[in-house]
């Protein structure tokens, strides 16, 4: 990453904010920008900051972090987030995931393998912690109609970045390849979600896949 990764962090937990942004001020490559304590707190924070990567808590008084998540996706901010819980509960993780999260970490994580994993999110990775693998797989999983006509409702520049997101790539990464400005690329995904009603990056990437899986 030749830029800082502007990141925001969600808990409603003073001890783990701390500790979480001493792990980020220790990299060169990332940039904590804004706090919250809570869901509330979360949404115009993040609509003014446009983070790269959204850390969120799940359980959290008032607002939780699915209920969050939901907020912040209606908004359509290109914005990466990733739940960071406690909870190994099938159903919090399926959840969040079908809710629109890019990824699913659990708190007992050695603090080096958060950090590797966040460092994996902001480049376009979907992250989850290795022992939810299998019920991400299975989240994942669901099946979805060929639907070429919702694909040619796109322009042909949205087109190209929704196959780049397919791809794993970062709005950074995408605007180096197509030669255009990040806020250009986050433009474009901000019409091509709300053009084929899916809440997240992970969900497009899905779809792609799941249509040439149908073409078959």
């Amino acid at each position: 990453m030749s830029e800082q990764a502007t990141v925001m962090i969600v808990d409603d937990h003073p001890l783990l904010r701390k500790g979480l942004r001493q792990l980020i001020e220790m990299e060169d490559e990332l940039l904590l920008i804004a706090e919250a304590s809570s869901g509330i707190e979360a949404i115009p924070l993040a609509l003014e900051h446009e983070p790269d990567l959204i850390i969120l808590d799940l359980n959290m008084p008032d607002m939780n972090g699915i209920e969050t998540l939901a907020k912040i996706r209606e908004q359509s901010l290109a914005s990466r987030i990733v739940v960071y819980s406690v909870s190994d509960q099938d159903e919090d993780v399926v959840a969040a995931i079908t809710g629109g999260a890019d990824g699913y970490l659990l708190k007992d994580m050695e603090p080096e393998d958060v950090v590797e994993k966040i460092k994996q999110a902001v480049l376009g990775k979907m992250v989850i912690s290795d022992r939810l693998t299998e019920v991400l797989a299975t989240a994942l999983r669901h099946p979805q109609k060929n639907d070429s006509n919702l694909y040619d409702t796109l322009t042909t520049r949205e087109q190209e970045i929704l196959q780049l997101i397919a791809k794993g790539m970062s709005n950074k990464l995408i605007a180096r390849e197509l030669n255009i400005s990040d806020g250009t690329v986050k433009v474009h995904v901000k019409h091509l979600l709300k053009k084929m009603n899916l809440r997240s990056r992970v969900e497009a990437a899905v779809w792609v896949v799941n249509q040439k899986q149908v073409g078959k």
